[in-house]
């Protein structure tokens, strides 16, 4: 049986994005494995028993995620190598940074083809630090040519990738896709999910989701809807993550415990989102964010940050701000609650949303994997 190998740094990667292509790959007759890191985390051992039941043979191989962890990732390298020229793999599709830096180089020193590489967001974007384009700009470049396919989620990143000297050529896919039916179908007691969560049956409800690290914009959120004051209103906060000390001591001092609540980590984000009135998403960095696009699929209306990949989503809305722009952040907060154009808003995100269906997204991948790996 023909094999395709799956490359990135972290399992859980693979489990939370990439599900949908190697079922796609698995239909079209091939045997998928993956090498990324399994060591470490309770999560991530979780990652590896999940791929298993989805039939993935799975290869540990501590790729880090930091490029400044050069020792690890060379023995990543060599380790890689090694499984590469034993398993003679018909493709290797590669997968975050340095997923992609280790993929490439052993693929290519093994003579392993083709060779994909899905940007999930480049690091290098408008706005970005310097170094990031120093760092991450320069091994993209210098990485193309050892590309066959580079993909990209948004048409920022598209752009740039079309002026890279690839081995290939650049793909534009609308994300990883999200089933709109499935999440539009859900049904909750709305009534009794609230008093799970502690909040008034009859109060407006914001909700957010995302990691707990500062690129994901809480505080400034947090500070917005403190400034916002408006009664009988909450902000529900899902996610994990280095920031959360930080985060409840904010919310403390803000005086605002009783309206602004860290649910951590959450299996119900689709129940959540039908509990929820709008949904607020203030990240300064994304590809193309799943959770908005959960979000729109919903029903929601939607405030986001005016970044790459959102405004993808969200091309005509007026609920866009500055990543930056605390003021103007509380201002459509307030023109949510007060129902501002939330119906218009809300018909745009569902037509907006089309493109974005993993009918679609999935139909996009097939193609790609069969001209590449000569199905055609």
């Amino acid at each position: 049986m023909k094999k395709v190998l799956f490359v990135t740094h972290n399992g859980r990667f693979l489990v939370q994005f990439e599900l949908n292509d190697i079922r796609i790959l698995q239909e079209l007759g091939y045997e998928v494995h993956c090498a990324t890191n399994f060591e470490g985390e309770t999560m991530r051992t979780d990652a590896e028993n999940t791929l298993k039941e989805h039939g993935v043979i799975c290869h540990s191989i501590p790729i880090e995620r930091s490029p400044l962890r050069w020792k690890e990732n060379l023995k990543a390298y060599q380790e890689l190598k090694s499984l590469l020229k034993k398993e003679h793999f018909a493709g290797v599709h590669c997968h975050t940074p340095m997923g992609g830096v280790v993929g490439r180089l052993a693929a290519n020193t093994t003579h392993t083809a083709p060779v994909l590489y899905t940007a999930h967001g480049f690091h290098f974007y408008k706005g970005c630090p310097l170094k990031n384009r120093v760092i991450y700009q320069t091994a993209e470049t210098f990485l193309a040519r050892y590309t066959d396919a580079q993909i990209t989620i948004n048409q920022e990143d598209y752009a740039a990738a079309q002026k890279f000297p690839l081995r290939g050529k650049a793909y534009y896919v609308p994300g990883i896709g999200v089933d709109v039916q499935k999440i539009a179908s859900v049904q909750v007691d709305r009534v009794a999910k609230r008093k799970e969560l502690g909040i008034p049956e009859d109060a407006f409800a914001f909700l957010t989701v995302g990691e707990l690290i500062p690129r994901k914009g809480h505080e400034l959120l947090i500070r917005a809807f403190a400034k916002s004051n408006i009664s009988g209103v909450q902000l529900l906060i899902c996610g994990s993550g280095r920031e959360k000390e930080h985060l409840t001591a904010l919310i403390k001092e803000l005086g605002i415990s009783d309206r602004a609540h860290l649910l951590g980590f959450r299996n119900d984000i689709y129940e959540l989102l039908k509990c929820a009135d709008a949904f607020v998403f203030p990240s300064k960095q994304e590809g193309l964010p799943v959770a908005l696009m959960e979000a729109m699929a919903a029903g929601l209306p939607c405030i986001a940050s005016r970044i790459r990949g959102n405004v993808d989503l969200l091309p005509d809305s007026r609920y866009l701000f500055e990543a930056s722009d605390e003021c103007t952040l509380c201002q459509l907060m307030q023109d949510a609650v007060n129902g501002v154009q939330v119906d218009q808003e809300c018909a745009q995100n569902k037509k907006a949303l089309e493109q974005f269906d993993v009918k679609n997204v999935s139909e996009c991948m097939k193609n790609i994997y069969m001209e590449l790996l000569g199905e055609k």
